[in-house]
């Protein structure tokens, strides 16, 4: 993201000598996930962030696809995920393709005694339920009930819980996650029009240098296998840092609706984009005002993309039988639209209390065998009365 923050000591220019107190140099590094073309930050560690002590036998964590193709509107359950102990054995994928992964976690517990670090993917965790702290080389990130994590990829970060009961939505992104263009000055500021400003990012705030020396395990995934790789000293040994590439946290409860006198299509709702996939965010909103309005979605086309829209919470007014953390998708190639009754009902409705996150990725979704094992098999047939 372009805008710029800086916590914690660094030297006046970049590149130069930055001493400690006893003489020594501090280690720069140059954090970029786009080589030296796109945003960066700079860190400047008290030990070199290359001190590897070993490295255990990886093993695979990549997606088991069931199915590859398929045009057949599907609905998948997102809380029948069995919670899980550990963060990461909780992060159940459900939906993938070359460009995004999509998964639901149930984690129990706080990480514990390692690091994470994808190495192939931006992160974008939405907090469905439960509260914590992001820990990260760049300080910490208070988050709660809907907010979005934006983790570039290759942060090294710890989650810790408040409580065991937590339900998080995340995608993987195989290209950097960014606001949408249409939002942008041709500086990377955002624009009067957008639907949030910079005063709703939260960026990381309290850096806390940790000069230990030990035994460190920070779990790295890279192409579907985790390594676990022991470091001789704590990552988070960073005294200071600048730039544009940082984890950031944003409130699905700052989303300023856009709505006018009739139906507005999904752009309006768009949040973040990636390479051929957005994310949108469908909030609490005044209907259209027109006198002949249909609040409800009228029926369209997915010729060119994906549809997946995660329940959060509220009366959706175009579908029945809705859950919380329920996974509708909606391929490309077929017509979808509101369940039957919905159009009639929507009518002289004057809001909708509606809380969801929508994906719409442009290349076809495939299925995991675990997303088979919640799915709601009669769903396809709820248009037929």
């Amino acid at each position: 993201m372009p805008h710029y923050h800086q916590a914690g000591r660094i030297p006046h220019k970049r590149h130069t000598q930055f001493r400690k107190p006893d003489g020594g140099l501090f280690a720069e590094q140059l954090f970029s996930t786009e080589g030296f073309s796109g945003n960066s930050s700079l860190l400047y560690h008290c030990h070199p962030p290359t001190e590897i002590l070993s490295v255990e036998t990886p093993y695979d964590v990549a997606p088991q696809v069931a199915e590859e193709k398929m045009l057949k509107h599907r609905s998948f359950q997102g809380f029948h995920i069995t919670p899980q102990d550990d963060y990461l054995q909780s992060r159940t994928p459900v939906l993938v393709n070359s460009d995004v992964h999509i998964s639901l976690a149930a984690p129990r517990h706080s990480m514990d005694g390692y690091w994470y670090k994808n190495a192939d993917a931006d992160e974008l965790l939405f907090i469905h339920e439960g509260s914590g702290v992001l820990h990260s080389q760049y300080g910490v990130l208070t988050f709660g009930y809907g907010d979005y994590l934006v983790v570039p990829r290759g942060t090294i970060y710890q989650l810790s819980f408040a409580s065991a009961d937590n339900r998080l939505f995340i995608v993987e992104s195989f290209s950097p996650i960014r606001y949408p263009k249409r939002y942008l000055s041709k500086y990377g500021q955002l624009l009067e029009h957008a639907p949030f400003c910079e005063r709703d990012i939260r960026q990381p705030q309290n850096l806390q240098t940790i000069d230990q020396a030990g035994d460190f395990v920070i779990r790295v995934k890279k192409k579907g296998v985790l390594y676990p790789i022991h470091y001789a000293h704590h990552p988070f040994d960073v005294v200071g840092w600048d730039g544009c590439e940082y984890p950031f946290a944003f409130s699905i409860h700052d989303f300023e609706p856009i709505t006018g006198r009739i139906h507005q299509p999904p752009p309006v709702h768009q949040t973040f984009e990636g390479t051929n996939f957005v994310v949108c965010s469908f909030c609490p909103r005044l209907f259209d005002y027109h006198p002949q309005s249909i609040p409800a979605p009228y029926n369209h086309s997915n010729i060119d993309s994906d549809e997946v829209l995660y329940y959060v919470d509220g009366d959706f007014m175009s579908r029945k039988h809705v859950t919380r953390g329920m996974i509708t998708l909606h391929p490309a190639g077929i017509p979808h639209g509101p369940h039957p009754g919905a159009v009639e009902k929507s009518i002289g409705a004057r809001e909708t209390k509606e809380l969801a996150v929508m994906v719409d990725t442009f290349h076809p979704l495939q299925i995991t065998t675990a997303a088979l094992g919640i799915e709601d098999a009669d769903y396809v047939k709820s248009w037929t009365e």
